[in-house]
């Protein structure tokens, strides 16, 4: 049986063996490791490994673990990405404790997000979700709807917007997932033009990493390939 250690290992020789072969840098694509529902045992495992972004899906599960490794492991730069639904009620504690919200696509969760970002912290780097593969059930602007919720994102002071990000409904044909993807890196592309800063494409899963990465993702979140199967709350 692999360790997380070994998983992780594995994983990243994967990254850099899949932007070699397209020409790309390997350090230009992040993994963050989805680390919901996993104890702070196998976190641990992780970040001896060497891993430091993780992402979380549920708000107290993930502010819990946070304030338990800022005691046990002081020293370590975590860094921390909310990558679930998030609903009005939970986004102040979002705003106190993580360093990235994956899945904004309403500017009241925006809003309330800069509003409740503690003065002392740095900005709270935040990405558009897009419902790329137009689901009715799935979370996520239209694509068309992504402009104009940017230019009212970085009117907010304490956010910083950094790109869009996207689940894609489960496909698994490798050239469906390829187009999927493409269709976001097109958009990313085009918001450049009126906010050149942004850089931050969050797409691509254990299911589907080598055609996110091919299509030009430069954040990848792994859970089940390296903690195993999920044990769902």
């Amino acid at each position: 049986m692999n360790t997380v250690h070994d998983n992780l290992m594995a994983i990243k020789k994967d990254i850099e063996k899949i932007a070699s072969n397209c020409g790309r840098d390997p350090k230009t694509i992040e993994l963050i490791a989805v680390s919901k529902t996993k104890p702070v045992t196998l976190i641990t495992e992780a970040i001896d490994a060497g891993q430091l972004a993780f992402g979380e899906n549920y708000v107290q599960e993930g502010v819990e673990k946070i304030n338990y490794f800022q005691k046990a492991m002081p020293n370590y730069p975590l860094i921390w990405h909310f990558i679930g639904p998030l609903q009005s009620n939970k986004s102040k504690l979002v705003a106190e404790h993580f360093d990235w919200m994956h899945t904004i696509d309403r500017f009241k969760i925006a809003q309330r997000l800069s509003d409740q970002r503690p003065a002392n912290m740095a900005k709270l780097n935040v990405l558009i979700q897009v419902n790329i593969s137009q689901e009715a059930t799935k979370s996520g602007v239209k694509p068309e709807e992504v402009f104009d919720l940017a230019h009212q994102i970085i009117t907010l002071p304490n956010l910083c917007l950094r790109g869009l990000m996207a689940i894609p409904e489960v496909e698994d044909d490798f050239d469906k997932q390829f187009t999927i993807f493409s269709k976001m890196t097109a958009l990313l592309q085009q918001l450049k033009i009126d906010i050149p800063y942004v850089d931050t494409l969050s797409m691509g899963m254990s299911g589907d990493m080598k055609a996110a990465i091919l299509a030009g993702s430069t954040m990848v979140r792994i859970g089940t390939a390296i903690f195993g199967e999920r044990k769902y709350l």
